[in-house]
């Protein structure tokens, strides 16, 4: 598939400041990723979508890394979520083979939207100036019960992701703070690994009836790793409330778009 010098330049840049967004938020890359590679780059929504898992998963990687150097991320926690998540993201893949594209992008829209705001009435119950990620040892009842609920909402998580592309950030970091009591830092660092596994998982399913163009993808990708390593740098030196309102306000304007562009392509 041929794109206009335009079209590549604009991509890339797109997908480097995903990247970024990815490296900051701990999550957001497919919400912005899918939308932007249907509407700037033309690509078919389901294609979008796998592209986006191979690009986000690569890219949460990437960003991994500063997180984990810095100790923020909850390893054992994010394993368990992952591992079940994996589970849910493959399922999802192979479903979406069996749901119209009109379908699947006007689901993408709704879930850019109920994120939007979301993340603009903000995050009740969890610390954003807390750094604490620790695991203390905690009873076997108690981790037993806690064990068994991030396997439910992992299997959940992966289940959406899979289907409609969706990485899983937004979804995973409330998750760990109103549920798991994580710190801010501690959510967006261990939802990082959660995704990459998560998008694993969903490329696999998707792969099965969706191909890509490759040297396309992997562009796009090499991009986006390029500016998550620096919003891995600068996480906790952005202020994350007015980061993720601004964000919140730009999502809910793309979510409205993509909503209309399904609308109109029945």
């Amino acid at each position: 598939m041929g794109y206009p010098v335009v079209v590549f330049a604009v991509t890339f840049v797109l997908a480097a400041l995903v990247g970024a967004v990815i490296g900051l938020l701990g999550g957001g890359g497919s919400i912005l990723m899918v939308p932007l590679l249907t509407l700037v780059a033309g690509l078919e929504p389901k294609e979008a979508i796998a592209t986006s898992l191979l690009l986000v998963g690569v890219t949460s990687l990437a960003a991994l890394v500063p997180h984990a150097a810095a100790g923020r991320v909850r390893w054992r926690t994010g394993v368990t979520f992952g591992l079940a998540a994996m589970v849910g993201a493959y399922a999802g893949g192979r479903l979406a083979a069996f749901i119209p594209d009109r379908v699947l992008l006007a689901g993408f829209a709704v879930l850019m939207l109920a994120t939007a705001i979301a993340m603009m009435r903000g995050r009740r119950g969890g610390n954003e100036q807390a750094d604490d990620t620790s695991e203390a040892p905690v009873p076997v009842r108690s981790a037993g019960r806690t064990t068994a609920r991030h396997v439910l909402q992992g299997v959940a998580v992966g289940l959406v992701t899979g289907t409609v592309g969706a990485g899983g950030g937004f979804l995973v970091v409330p998750a760990l703070v109103l549920l798991g009591g994580f710190s801010m830092t501690a959510a967006v660092a261990t939802s990082l690994l959660v995704i990459a596994m998560n998008s694993a998982a969903g490329l696999a399913g998707h792969l099965t009836s969706t191909a890509l163009d490759w040297p396309f993808a992997l562009s796009v990708t090499a991009l986006a790793v390029v500016g998550a390593a620096v919003g891995g740098l600068l996480a906790g030196r952005v202020p994350q409330a007015a980061l993720r309102t601004a964000f919140g306000w730009f999502v809910l304007a793309l979510g409205a778009l993509v909503l209309g562009q399904s609308a109109l392509s029945g």
